[in-house]
């Protein structure tokens, strides 16, 4: 798939070029996941359950590229606002593994696409511990590989299903998901002809920032070109983040720019 696709993330963060993490850990691991072929196919093939077959927006190589960013870069604001994490923490894991979990999630939460765009949080369940079951080891001894691979599968089940986060690593990669939102994302199915409104919302959208914040470990800031941002901010992320478990350190504001006619009477959202 073409980075066309989406808005370009090039100033999104790069946990290679961070000294955020002082072990290796996560470097070493997204330089496999990122040379796998088998991986690399499934990001590629998942998205054709749900753009060419359904006109849904993007789910393919960009998606996880952004989201698995966007995930990591929550982490990294997260950690320096003092926010505790608790996945690899009650396994008895290293603090490393925190990140390896969230970047594993991530890369992860959306193969189950090739089996149908409905339910296929849970379709991507046992694909990714198949997955799972062979790259973990080149990493881990046994017992660690098991409690690594728990934690992906729980932040992958609870992107987006009833299921709640457990752990502040699976409400990351909850919250990370619907922060992809930015007009490329829907370019595909809108030159197709697709007008519902997950595409014109999107379409509605140019910029998702994240920072450090004031009254919260992390700002999220949004800016819209017209109204029709709304139903991406007040629905899909708000939905996302709820029940996070990381609702109360996720400050969130959308901006609409346009200020032309009615779009003005939605001038600013926060959550």
């Amino acid at each position: 798939m073409s980075d066309a696709t989406q808005s370009d993330s090039s100033h999104e963060y790069d946990p290679r070029e961070s000294h955020a993490f002082p072990d290796d850990r996560l470097n070493r691991v997204l330089a496999f996941v990122d040379d796998d072929p088998e991986i690399t196919t499934y990001l590629e093939a998942q998205n054709v359950n749900p753009v060419t077959r359904k006109g849904y927006n993007d789910h393919g190589t960009k998606h996880i590229e952004i989201v698995r960013n966007r995930a990591l870069r929550l982490y990294e604001l997260l950690k320096r606002g003092d926010v505790e994490f608790n996945g690899a923490a009650d396994q008895g894991l290293d603090e490393a593994d925190e990140s390896v979990i969230v970047a594993l999630a991530a890369t992860l939460h959306d193969i189950g696409h090739v089996v149908h765009r409905d339910s296929h949080a849970y379709y991507s369940i046992p694909l990714a511990a198949d997955i799972l079951d062979r790259i973990l080891p080149e990493f881990y001894d046994a017992e660690d590989a098991v409690r690594v691979k728990g934690e992906v599968l729980h932040a992958i089940l609870c992107h987006h299903t009833e299921e709640d986060p457990l752990t502040t690593e699976a409400g990351v990669i909850r919250v990370a998901d619907g922060l992809d939102m930015e007009h490329g994302r829907s370019r595909l199915p809108y030159e197709r002809g697709g007008r519902g409104i997950n595409t014109l919302s999107s379409q509605a959208i140019d910029t998702v920032r994240l920072q450090e914040g004031e009254d919260a470990p992390v700002l999220v800031e949004i800016e819209m070109r017209n109204a029709a941002g709304v139903y991406q901010v007040d629905n899909l992320l708000k939905e996302k983040l709820h029940k996070s478990g990381i609702e109360d350190d996720v400050h969130i504001v959308a901006l609409n720019s346009s200020g032309d006619g009615n779009d003005a009477l939605v001038e600013r959202i926060e959550l």
